[in-house]
């Protein structure tokens, strides 16, 4: 069981901050990741049509999209930064 985080408009748009899932097994980066999400329905589709800009966190250390997830206990996802 993974615990699959959701910060500011993603969270907003997919409508909760964190739920736990069984990954599927053919799920090993975090590409594979953002791909299975958005399958998951229209909510997760409109926060991450654009799943190049989604920053994420493997056991709160940032990652890049190649990243295995392995035996990942958090994952968190957020939108791009903006300064300010």
């Amino acid at each position: 069981m993974t615990k699959l985080i959701y910060f500011a408009w993603v969270r907003e748009r997919i409508g909760k901050s964190e739920e736990d899932v069984d990954l599927p097994s053919d799920v090993k980066t975090v590409h594979d990741l953002l791909v299975w999400l958005k399958s998951r329905g229209e909510e997760f589709e409109s926060a991450l049509q654009h799943p190049e800009v989604i920053r994420v966190a493997i056991n709160q250390e940032h990652v890049d999209h190649r990243e295995l997830i392995g035996t990942a206990r958090e994952i968190a996802l957020f939108p791009p930064m903006t300064g300010g």
